[in-house]
């Protein structure tokens, strides 16, 4: 790795654990318009965006990870849920979660390949992908109440199914 790149995660390292201290846990948004680390010059992928956490596993609960959605309204889900697991709750695969005035519903799904995802918790962790600190994929319906899983999903490809992605 060169210096220039070892700076900026170490910038960035420290960025993360000042997030976690201050709030709890921090939340990394991946894909968009532009990359932010040093030498990106890949234009956007077919792939989704996603945001993930990193924090809440120290707070014994599995980090969280949503497809599809803005960096606005995914830092909007990941910060009421993340209070809600600070506050005592626990979100278990395959329980329906309503989430404020958000008009869709949530599912989260136990993500068998975390390793290949949220690098910067485990890197915050200082865990190695094989043994990576778990993950919850929140899956949410669509305006037909809808999930991705279903016929006639409005875009089931924003949301790919649990073990299916890598970053």
């Amino acid at each position: 790795m060169d210096a220039k790149t070892q700076a900026w995660l170490d910038q960035e390292d420290a960025r993360v654990a000042g997030v976690i201290r201050e709030w709890g846990w921090a939340i990394t948004y991946v894909g968009g318009e532009e990359c932010s680390y040093p030498g990106c010059d890949n234009p956007p992928g077919d792939d989704p965006p996603f945001a993930y956490t990193t924090g809440l596993f120290g707070m014994g609960h599995p980090e969280l990870l949503v497809f599809g959605l803005s960096p606005h309204d995914s830092a909007g889900l990941l910060n009421t849920l993340g209070d809600r697991i600070r506050e005592g709750e626990a979100l278990l695969p395959g329980m329906m979660i309503r989430v404020g005035e958000w008009p869709h519903q949530v599912i989260p799904e136990e993500v068998p390949n975390p390793g290949d995802i949220v690098f910067e918790a485990n890197r915050f962790y200082r865990r190695p992908s094989e043994a990576s600190v778990p993950l919850l994929q929140l899956s949410y319906d669509d305006e037909e109440g809808r999930f991705p899983w279903d016929p006639g999903h409005s875009s089931p490809e924003m949301q790919p199914r649990p073990g299916t992605f890598q970053a």
